[in-house]
């Protein structure tokens, strides 16, 4: 498949890892996103992003881009998964302090991972 370079004007989202799939849109509301293919290549010092393009965009896609384009990215989620895996968790909050002490916030997080 061939290759397109997108050249920003701005820092690359440090989340984007090559694997990852582009996509882009020319409407303001998101609602027409056009999948572009995998991403092949980062350079975030020129801040640059090259882009296996799909084969049925080859021709119509260096018309299609403009510079008010907006451009996007997902990640696979066979492989970006994180958090505990399990059925349970537990946790202890321990105060030795003789002083009064209150704890002001604890988070968590909760998915179905067996699945």
């Amino acid at each position: 498949m061939p290759i397109i370079t997108l050249q920003f004007p701005f820092p690359i989202n440090d989340s984007v890892q090559v694997g990852d799939t582009a996509y882009y849109t020319n409407d303001a509301n998101g609602t027409n996103l056009i999948r572009l293919g995998p991403i092949t290549e980062i350079t975030r010092a020129i801040n640059q992003m090259k882009v296996d393009i799909l084969p049925q965009l080859v021709g119509t896609v260096d018309t299609a881009l403009t510079t008010s384009s907006f451009i996007l990215f997902s990640k696979t989620a066979l492989v970006n998964t994180s958090g505990l895996k399990g059925y349970y968790a537990e946790a202890q909050f321990k105060n030795d302090s003789i002083d009064y002490a209150e704890l002001f916030l604890v988070g968590s997080e909760i998915f179905d991972s067996s699945k």
